[in-house]
């Protein structure tokens, strides 16, 4: 039986997207939509298409049994999964491929490895699962480097021990999102962290690059749920001892959760997990305006509630996702426990909601122990919508729109006029670089000090300059972004991407300390150069 691939050039497997009658479909809505003449969809690359630089380096003899230099393993982990990557993969552009992919199978594998790269000069970037849209899993474009090395780190895929009693585990770094789940749901447990890009991306990859689960208030971040971590250095191993929490100095873990392969490669992490949640209730409240629903977010924020979801849609972000008729904001409001019923909270939400011109439903909200209550209506839209959006983005770039995103965070009282002036500036960038175009926004987390607002730039294309159009959009509006105050990166991580703006944002004294702990650990700098801080 063939072994089920996923696309080297895009999101998902091989036989995963919109069949061709959907793409044609999307097509004539998107050129009705923008007044356009007939989208031509152009065919996905194919391996036989690519001709890849030869590899400059080759694996000891020692290595050979775990490395490949095939065209389709080193194009697969030469780019990540963002809008310029598929972009660059549409026009069959791979000017500076990996040269090397390796696959170990244990941590002693991935030391020596190490140990080969370190000696030989070859740059290593580690690979999770490759959902990096910031430029993140790239080989380097340094020639202080005889070649690049992709670590992938897919066989390290298993939940090693479990404490139950604790309610932690430890996990092996290389496994995906779906396999820890499904390793987790026999104890009963969860580790709760679901970003979209769940079903392609590990938990290392999470944890290297402070990732944001869907869930919108609480539990946020991969930063909470981490115990304790191991790390395999140029210098050696690194592990932090397992605590509920510490205040003996600097956190360990702080100085490697965001290093995003900088420092070390993260082979286990002892994580904090939850019981499966069995009480579910939601609803999906309609807002005159986008203001208004940020006010009552804001309020629920500050009550202590702290609802599993609290998604703020625009009034475009709801039309787009189905979720309302382009004339009101929606709030998707869900609140989950695997504890107790949750009719209060919701009660008390809506509330919130009524008092600042939310219309709430009429009828009375009950605790439903299934899971329903996230399935349906406009939550339910807003939901699919949310998991297809990677596997859309693929065919929008085939019939050559613009089509990426950004986010940060930013907080209460500056959000109003942040907001303003960051769709006033996108909205004009669009408009000047791309003739016509949407940009729309919604919350995707929540925090009582501010919200993480997340925005959406979709506009027609010139062929051939498709990257080049969203790159102009991107700076004029990254370049406000840090001139307001903002973040350059709320969870997408820096990469490369974001590294001119990741620069402004961070205080030097920081950047000197966090340069000398690189020379510390890593001191030939072979670990993802150009990531966060240069060689």
């Amino acid at each position: 039986m063939a072994e089920r691939r996923r696309k080297f050039w895009g999101w998902g497997y091989e036989d995963q997207g919109p069949n061709p009658e959907q793409q044609k479909h999307l097509a004539e809505r998107m050129a009705k939509r923008f007044g356009l003449g007939t989208l031509t969809i152009t065919p996905p690359p194919t391996e036989s298409e690519l001709n890849l630089r030869a590899p400059r380096v080759s694996p000891p003899d020692s290595l050979k049994s775990i490395c490949s230099m095939s065209t389709y393993d080193r194009a697969a982990r030469s780019y990540g999964r963002g809008f310029r990557d598929v972009v660059r993969a549409f026009r069959r552009y791979y000017p500076n491929p990996h040269d090397v992919v390796a696959f170990p199978r244990d941590e002693h594998d991935i030391v020596r490895i190490l140990d080969w790269c370190d000696g030989a000069k070859i740059a290593v970037s580690p690979y999770g699962g490759g959902s990096s849209v910031v430029g993140g899993v790239e080989a380097p474009q340094d020639d202080r480097f005889r070649g690049s090395v992709s670590i992938d780190l897919g066989a390290l895929d298993k939940v090693i021990e479990i404490d139950r009693k604790s309610r932690a585990a430890r996990i092996q770094a290389g496994v995906l999102g779906p396999a820890l789940e499904e390793q987790l749901k026999p104890h009963r447990l969860t580790l709760r962290h679901f970003p979209q890009s769940f079903e392609f991306s590990s938990l290392g990859g999470w944890i290297a690059t402070r990732s944001g689960g869907h869930f919108a208030t609480n539990y946020t971040h991969i930063d909470d749920f981490v115990e304790s971590l191991r790390i395999v250095t140029p210098t050696g191993i690194v592990e932090s001892r397992r605590l509920p929490g510490s205040g003996a100095g600097p956190s360990p873990d702080r100085m490697f959760i965001g290093s995003e392969g900088t420092l070390g490669i993260i082979t286990e992490a002892w994580m904090r997990l939850q019981e499966r949640p069995t009480f579910r209730i939601g609803a999906s409240i309609p807002f005159p305006d986008f203001i208004s629903a940020a006010e009552a977010v804001r309020v629920i924020g500050q009550a202590g509630l702290f609802p599993a979801n609290c998604r703020v849609l625009d009034e475009g972000e709801a039309f787009n996702s189905g979720a309302g008729d382009g004339n009101e904001a929606v709030m998707v409001l869900a609140f989950e426990s695997a504890d107790h019923p949750l009719d209060t909270w919701m009660k008390r939400a809506l509330e919130i909601c009524a008092d600042h011109k939310g219309r709430v439903p009429k009828e009375e909200m009950k605790t439903r122990t299934d899971t329903e209550a996230t399935h349906e209506g406009a939550a339910g839209a807003w939901r699919q919508a949310f998991l297809n959006a990677p596997y859309l983005r693929d065919t929008v770039v085939a019939m050559g729109m613009v089509s990426d995103t950004f986010e940060t965070a930013i907080t209460w009282e500056r959000f109003p006029e942040f907001h303003r002036r960051v769709m006033e500036c996108a909205r004009d960038a669009v408009r000047r670089i791309c003739g016509n175009g949407t940009v729309t926004c919604r919350f995707t987390h929540v925090y009582p000090d501010g919200p993480a607002p997340y925005y959406t730039v979709m506009a027609p294309g010139r062929r051939g300059s498709e990257m080049e159009q969203w790159d102009e959009i991107k700076k004029a509006v990254s370049d406000l972004l840090i001139e307001l105050g903002g973040t350059i990166t709320h969870h997408h991580a820096v990469g490369r991407d974001h590294r001119p703006w990741y620069d402004r944002q961070r205080p030097e004294g920081f950047a000197r300390a966090f340069k000398a702990a690189k020379r510390a650990l890593d001191p030939n700098a072979i670990l993802n150069p150009g990531v966060l801080i240069d060689p």
